[in-house]
């Protein structure tokens, strides 16, 4: 789906282990990339007919991000793929090397807090697991990035749990599960990466559940009149969104919460930002370098250089 997987793992056979995880990460791409035109997304998003056919596995997809809509209240929008592709991603930028996110920010507009479509389409959609169909309008085409690697962590996780594995990671682009019966006597430690000096911005210990950040730096790029955008995108606009924040990462049980709170939370901007990630705890980079901890994290030691962010604020 655009993005990278690692899959870390003790117990027995846990080589086994992770060869089957992987088979199943490919598997889930396979039907879930909206980049390979033989996937089973694509060919839904093709298909002229009201109601289509449809695997568990998409099925369950699309039924987790109807899930994020509702959470969020449309502001993660799964109907977004039209605007995507105005807006330059049509394919995937995995191994294209990002604009600078520092000029970036130099030049873009006002900040302000994304809102939701009003027209609200995503709610136009329905999935019946009973008859095994999707149903949309006909030239309705969907967009499973996020929402598909979170599941996707998700499910690893719990390939990896059932296989007997005593302490695992997945990371899926960034979501990250981590579990095993050893998990919280013996956590993982998690580094979250600055998105301006790609240094680390905030060191904690993960004893069990998940963790996903949303950012800018990654899929930040020029486009050919000179200006900037990036994938996050404002629903009511369906144009790249500049909240004031640059960075939101957020603690949840899974990966496909995790991912839609870190979303949210990014467009939202730094006020709507601190209250959805209260519950569980985050943290969030604001626009100007500046790292805040929320929740559970405010606790947890800084690790970027004051030298850093000074450096920037110099720049802008």
């Amino acid at each position: 789906m655009g993005g990278r997987h690692r899959l870390l793992a003790e117990g027995p056979d846990a080589e086994e282990a992770v060869r089957e995880t992987e088979a199943l990460l490919h598997a889930i791409d396979r039907c879930l990339t909206r980049f390979d035109a033989a996937s089973e997304l694509s060919a839904l998003n093709a298909d002229p007919r009201p109601v289509v056919p449809a695997s568990p596995m998409l099925r369950r997809a699309v039924a987790a991000a109807l899930a994020a809509g509702e959470a969020t209240c449309g502001l993660v929008d799964v109907t977004l793929l039209p605007a995507l592709e105005a807006a330059s991603y049509a394919t995937s930028r995995a191994d294209v090397a990002p604009a600078s996110l520092r000029v970036a920010l130099t030049v873009a507009p006002p900040r302000r807090p994304a809102r939701p479509d009003p027209r609200a389409r995503w709610r136009t959609i329905g999935v019946d697991d009973a008859a095994g169909t999707i149903r949309r309008p006909p030239g309705l085409r969907l967009d499973l990035g996020g929402v598909g690697k979170g599941l996707a962590a998700d499910l690893a996780a719990d390939h990896l749990a059932s296989a007997g594995m005593t302490r695992f990671a997945v990371d899926c682009g960034g979501d990250v599960h981590v579990g095993g019966p050893d998990v919280a006597a013996h956590p993982w430690d998690v580094d979250v990466q600055h998105p301006l000096t790609h240094q680390v911005a905030l060191s904690f210990a993960l004893g069990g559940g998940a963790v996903a950040t949303s950012g800018l730096d990654a899929r930040v790029w020029r486009r050919d009149d000179g200006s900037y955008a990036h994938h996050l995108l404002d629903p009511s606009t369906a144009t790249p969104a500049w909240t004031g924040l640059i960075g939101a990462t957020a603690l949840a049980p899974t990966t496909t919460r995790a991912e839609t709170l870190a979303k949210a939370a990014l467009l939202e901007g730094a006020e709507g930002a601190r209250r959805r990630l209260a519950r569980h705890g985050g943290l969030v980079v604001h626009d100007d370098g500046r790292v805040e901890p929320v929740g559970v994290l405010d606790r947890a030691p800084l690790a970027i250089p004051v030298s850093a962010l000074a450096a920037f604020r110099r720049v802008a």
